[in-house]
Order: structure tokens, then sequence, then C-alpha cells
């Protein structure tokens, strides 16, 4: 199999080498259904055959309770992977216990058979006890990336203003934990992944981060002008940015969920939404292109960006998305884009 020839990024001033897609393992810990061992592999394989460098992957402990953790330790042993080929991001916060109910309590619903719950831990201590956890379930691949898991959420679960300075505070004192295995040499790069990036601007007045990674926020969908902003001034100062949740939660391929909202087109206030996508696929239709293809080519879009992260549970969509990237969309399309308004018209890098 011919391997990619996509160029590597620099993850700002990180020192890592990323490739222009990242994989996310939120199935490798039964996410919604369980995949079988082989599938798993073969997903795992997959991400090494498509990619000359080092593959960069994007894990957490919440992600089937360590489960994801566990089985990307295992299959990368298994296919005997050097840890120089492999970057491994793993986002802490929350740390694998013993499964004491019928189904797991800190995410109902979403993990298929996993044999453990998991609780939250954002403090000093917390983030240490889960990045050793995370150690332990990887085996012999350590992360390199290291972030506090969804500091927004955890912030919007305070029922006050005092509680929220507290949670602040664990936030805080998370960072310093990381900010400390990186002095040590632990860590290679600190940073922090949200869906509000507003929250991610508060954080970084006191915290500089080395990376960021946004969700739902850069997408074809949305783009404000003070995102991109954001964007700039922060690749101004060497901070390395993972674009991620580029489809809306997958809304915009044609998926019931908006952000991790279920919509419907029955509701009033759902019904922009499917117009604009109702506008968007009939473009794609006129140029033959994939809704899908489409939003890729948009999130990587800004120079700033070095990645997009994205989390195919198929190994052929892995090998489909690389060749999205190696062939640009037409100046034709892209003018529609703008002309439609799908698109801000004055969005420069498009």
């Amino acid at each position: 199999m011919q391997k990619s020839k996509i160029i590597h990024r620099h993850l700002g001033k990180t020192g890592i080498a990323c490739p222009p897609i990242i994989y996310g393992t939120s199935y490798l810990g039964n996410l919604y259904r369980e995949l079988t061992e082989a599938e798993k592999q073969t997903i795992i394989r997959e991400w090494f055959n498509v990619s000359e460098g080092p593959v960069v992957i994007d894990t957490a402990g919440k992600y089937g309770a360590g489960l994801a953790l566990e089985t990307l330790g295992k299959g990368l042993t298994q296919l005997g992977i050097s840890p120089e080929k492999i970057t491994i991001s793993n986002k802490l916060g929350w740390y694998r216990v013993a499964l004491k109910t019928s189904e797991p309590t800190f995410e109902p619903g979403a993990w298929a058979n996993i044999k453990h719950d998991a609780v939250q831990k954002i403090s000093y201590k917390g983030i240490l006890e889960c990045w050793e956890q995370g150690c332990e379930l990887l085996g012999d691949y350590q992360p390199q990336l290291v972030s506090v898991h969804d500091p927004d959420e955890y912030l919007f679960a305070a029922n006050s203003e005092k509680e929220r300075q507290k949670r602040w505070n664990d936030i805080k004192e998370a960072y310093q934990a990381l900010f400390e295995l990186k002095e040590k040499g632990k860590a290679t790069a600190v940073g922090i992944g949200s869906k509000d990036w507003q929250t991610i601007r508060q954080l970084y007045n006191e915290i500089k981060f080395d990376w960021v990674m946004l969700a739902n926020t850069f997408t074809l969908f949305r783009h404000p002008p003070q995102v991109l902003e954001f964007i700039q001034k922060l690749a101004g100062e060497g901070v390395g940015i993972i674009n991620s949740g580029i489809f809306n939660a997958g809304f915009l391929t044609g998926g019931s969920y908006f952000d991790y909202r279920l919509v419907s087109e029955n509701e009033e206030k759902d019904q922009p939404l499917f117009e604009w996508r109702k506008k968007f696929f009939s473009i794609c239709n006129r140029f033959s292109v994939k809704p899908g293809d489409a939003c890729l080519q948009f999130a990587i879009s800004a120079p700033q960006i070095s990645a997009v992260a994205l989390n195919p549970g198929k190994p052929t969509r892995i090998k489909e998305n690389i060749k999205v990237l190696e062939n640009e969309l037409s100046s034709e399309f892209r003018n529609e884009l703008k002309k439609s308004g799908i698109v801000n018209r004055e969005y420069p890098y498009l």
C-alpha cells in the first residue's frame, strides 16, 4: 500500500511533528457500540498503513472508563509498534473504578458493554492519579501530550459563583501538576480541549498552554470572525491548534444530533439548522462533493490549524480521509459556498 505523502506540520512550538489528521479513540472504548477485538486492531493498524510519519492519537480515561487506553496499549504492543512511531495525547480528569451498578454512572447509555465505571478527579492530586493510571493502562506507551478533559463542562456544572471559583482553582491546580510533569520530562506539552472556546480564552489569560483543541467551534457551519482572531492570536504566540468536532456532532453530514443535542425539523428553533443543511447538501450535489469532504477541507483550511481530529470507526474511512486532503476542492465549489452564505464571504482562507 502506498502511504500518504501529506506533509506533517509542527504543533506550534511543542517540537512535535503532527500529521494533518490525528485519530480519536472513543470507538476503542465501545462508544455506542461494541467493536470486536479484530475490528479495533484493524483500526489501529490502518492508522500506520496510511501514514509515512509519526501517528498522533487522541485518547482519554473517560473513553470506556479506561478501555480505550487499555485497548490502545495492547493493540500497539501486538502490532509491534515502536513508541517512537506514535504520539499519544491523553486528556485527563476521569479515573477508572469498579462497576457497582448495572451500567456506568458517569455517562449512562454512551458506552456499550464496559466492565468499569469512572469518577471525575480534577485537582492537583487527582490529575496525577489519572496520569499514573493512564500510563499503567497504556503499558509501554507514555503520553507526550496531556490536558484536562473538558474543563468547560466542569465549570458549567457549578451551582453558584462560589462553587465555580472553587472549580476554577481545581483546574488551575490540575494544570500546575501537568506543567510539573512537563518540567520533569514526563510529558512534552500541556494543552486544553474544550467545546467552549471562550473558556479556553479565559484560562489562557492565566495558563499559557502549549496547544489547544477546539471542539464544535470552527466548522463549515460555525466560523465567526472572533474565533478566527483567537486562532490567529494563539498561533502567533506559538500555540499549536487542533480542530475537532468538525461535523458539529454529525449534523453537517446528515446526522440527527447537532452539538450533541437531538434536533428535529418539527421544532421551530431547529428549522434554521435544517434549512442551512438543505442548501449545503444542494450545493454539494451540484458539484458532486461529499458533505463530509467539504467539512474536512474547510476545517483545516486556516494555516494556523496544525491538524484535524477525526474518529472514524471504519478502517476504510481512514484511507478515504487521507485522499480527501490530497485533492483540493474546486475553486467553483469554494466560490459557491461563499456566494450562498454557507461560508462567511470575508473568510480569507477558502
